[in-house]
């Protein structure tokens, strides 16, 4: 799910109306804090998360977790390497149920249309950091298999650099377990989490601006600490990482 436009790219076209991606509801505050509740239960007792690291991902200001992804539960166990509310994407045409857009949006997601860049996404994520709040981008994209990181998307380096907010890597171990393809039902499994120390984006210039290599620096040394930190995961969940 690619966010990150070029410096100086024009807005894509075809990107859903913003009209057509807002809930019109409002679904109280206590929602989000049942669902919170639930989900922690869940991972602590269904899945035996562990974290590793939960004192590296900072209590205040802004964050971007960029956590490995192989499986669509690593949305849920990521939560636990904080007690902030954490802010992530999900795809537009959710939004379309006024119900279920209106839950969405109480949960911390977004819409974002995966069919290409979507500028309207990137500044909804630009959005949440500079107001000083979690946002949680998966760096490669969408779910991946296999024990390599690879093909990072240049995202999460390029709204750090945009905003200031530093990189916290993830490294998730046993969330492939939870469930396989074709599966319909979670297992229960040991998963643990493994959280890095914060990658802090390069200073801008006198312009205010960071030179595109340096975001793909940036990027090159997020995707050395994901495949670290998924290696240690995956050891502790009981898994060899073996390419």
């Amino acid at each position: 799910m690619p966010v990150s436009p070029p410096p100086g790219a024009p807005a894509p076209t075809g990107a859903t109306p913003p009209a057509a991606r807002e809930a019109t509801l409002k679904v109280p505050a206590f929602v989000y804090r049942v669902a919170r509740f639930v989900v922690h239960a869940v991972c602590r007792l269904y899945w035996r998360v562990t974290v590793r690291g939960p004192g590296t991902v900072p209590d205040s200001g802004p964050v971007i977790l960029a956590p490995v992804h192989r499986n669509f539960m690593d949305f849920f166990v990521v939560s636990e390497v904080t007690r902030r509310k954490i802010f992530y994407m999900a795809k537009d045409d959710l939004w379309g149920n006024r119900f279920l857009g209106a839950l969405l949006d109480a949960l911390g997601a977004f819409p974002v249309n995966r069919e290409g860049t979507d500028r309207l996404a990137f500044d909804r994520a630009q959005a949440v950091l500079e107001r000083g709040d979690v946002l949680i981008l998966f760096p490669e994209g969408t779910r991946r298999s296999g024990p390599v990181v690879e093909d990072l998307h240049e995202g999460a380096a390029f709204l750090s650099t945009r905003t200031g907010a530093p990189i916290v890597p993830i490294g998730i171990g046993g969330s492939s377990r939870i469930m396989p393809k074709g599966g319909h039902v979670p297992r229960p499994t040991k998963v643990c989490l493994v959280v890095g120390p914060p990658l802090e984006p390069p200073a801008r210039s006198e312009r205010g601006r960071v030179p595109r290599h340096q975001v793909h620096a940036l990027t090159e040394r997020l995707a050395g600490e994901v495949q670290r930190l998924y290696d240690e995961a995956q050891a502790a969940a009981g898994i060899p990482n073996q390419p």
